[in-house]
């Protein structure tokens, strides 16, 4: 008998669709391995599980009657915890928020409701999206599913933990310099970066205002296509949001890709990962190329321009918002988080100033390399994810640049595809990026390589 958990939200959706599975016995199997699973890795703070049922129930009456809403429609999801939820707490992983329940959902919460999904509960991340899962926080930390020594990626910790040992069928992450990419990397699950100001953030705890992306993480790419078709439209209440015309992504997620031209960025890490990361995406190239696209090495600006430039926005930005609570309550704060939270205070605003114009002038040489190319490819991580110890350094990313910040400096659409496992048993991971909301084409090429590869069908065994 087939596991239900195991199920892909589009073939659970096809089910459904037909009479042949209800969102109730889907919903249920889920929070039965929740409670039997979860405790090994930490990755709900809070399981909602009365309102799932619910949500279910009316699911299948709607589906039963004829109404069908649409492929979300009576899928068990998480969120990542900084989204605000009607009635149930909303915590940032933070002894500041602990007591804090929002009164009305954030805008994606409520377009995933409309459609149909079931929220299971709220995920585990880093304190306000910044820090780092310490001791000193109200939480467990999060461990990654494939072996739980080791930290999932963050700051989407939980969403990323939680998809891959199949606790949810998907989940919302955010990204400001590769929150959704790297647990999606680490943990083996792929995960979209939008086009900055394609999706909602009405209703997300902030963090860089500027950078600040929300976005689906899911075990396929297909399915993080059927739940950006929900997410994906202007919301008047963002001030970042964009007009832009209606796209249909899980279409585009079964396009063909011959003739599609791909940037290769391999200076940005041919010296830095793994020889198992470098062999796997050799073959992703490989395979690429094999269905028709043109895969061809280009030279981008130096990685370490776009860690430095998004790195100040951050921290700046960061410190701007937090600055108050940091002041009048700083022993709430994970010593991490704090401490980040403080570097913004010695940033200067000519530095900061400098920051946004630099970012200007490396989006325009960006897209003046990928002329004549609709994608550039490179590589998610440098390797395997680090193990837990204490203490946890701060400032980690002083040591090597990011790999998934370019795409944040640039706004562009940024998906993240498994693309093996290395001799240590940890997923290899590449990174697709597109042309400002050219999410499409993004998909479609991560698509079709997950069509031809076998790598969905491996599990972390817990």
């Amino acid at each position: 008998m087939t596991d239900l958990t195991t199920l892909g939200i589009a073939e659970a959706g096809r089910l459904m669709a037909r009479g042949e599975l209800t969102s109730t016995a889907l919903t249920e199997a889920f929070l039965k391995r929740v409670e039997l699973v979860d405790h090994k890795i930490a990755s709900y703070i809070t399981v909602t599980a009365d309102l799932a049922r619910s949500a279910a129930k009316q699911a299948d009456m709607e589906m039963s009657g004829g109404l069908r809403r649409g492929p979300m429609h009576g899928i068990p999801v998480g969120l990542k915890d900084i989204y605000e939820t009607a009635g149930v707490r909303t915590t940032g992983h933070s002894h500041l928020k602990l007591d804090y329940v929002p009164a009305i959902d954030a805008e994606t919460v409520r377009r995933l409701k409309d459609a149909g999904a079931v929220i299971l509960g709220k995920l585990g991340t880093h304190e306000f999206a910044n820090g780092a899962m310490t001791p000193d926080q109200p939480f467990p930390a999060v461990l990654n599913p494939w072996n739980t020594k080791y930290q999932p990626g963050g700051s989407s910790s939980g969403s990323g933990a939680a998809i891959a040992a199949h606790l949810c069928m998907g989940a919302m992450g955010s990204d400001t310099g590769g929150s959704i990419r790297n647990p999606a990397g680490y943990c083996g699950t792929a995960g979209i970066k939008p086009t900055y100001g394609l999706v909602s953030r009405c209703g997300i705890f902030p963090l860089a205002f500027s950078l600040d992306t929300a976005g689906p993480m899911a075990w396929t790419v297909e399915d993080c296509a059927l739940m950006l078709d929900v997410l994906a439209g202007y919301d008047p209440n963002d001030q970042g949001s964009a007009k832009t015309a209606k796209v249909d992504y899980g279409a585009a997620a079964h396009r063909p890709i011959k003739g599609l031209r791909i940037a290769l960025a391999r200076s940005w890490y041919d010296h830095g990962v793994t020889p198992d990361m470098k062999k796997g995406i050799d073959e992703a190239v490989r395979v690429l190329k094999d269905q028709g696209a043109a895969v061809e090495d280009v030279v981008f600006p130096d990685l370490w321009d776009y860690h430095i430039c998004g790195r100040i926005i951050i921290t700046t930005e960061a410190h701007a918002i937090h600055r108050q609570e940091v002041i009048e309550t700083p022993q709430k704060f994970g010593y991490t988080t704090r401490r980040r939270f403080q570097l913004g205070a010695f940033i200067t605003a000519e530095q900061y100033i400098s920051a946004l114009r630099f970012r200007r002038k490396l989006t325009q040489d960006t897209r003046a390399a990928m002329r004549g190319y609709d994608l550039i490819m490179t590589a998610n991580q440098w390797g395997a994810p680090e193990a837990f110890g204490e203490p946890q350094p701060i400032f980690h990313f002083l040591d090597k640049p990011s790999l998934t910040m370019p795409f944040n400096v640039t706004g562009q659409p940024a998906l993240t595809v498994c693309c093996g496992f290395g001799s240590d048993g940890f997923p290899l991971s590449f990174q697709l990026a597109g042309r400002a909301f050219d999410e499409a084409s993004v998909l479609a090429a991560g698509a079709a390589y997950e069509r031809t590869t076998t790598w969905r069908s491996h599990r972390p065994k817990l």
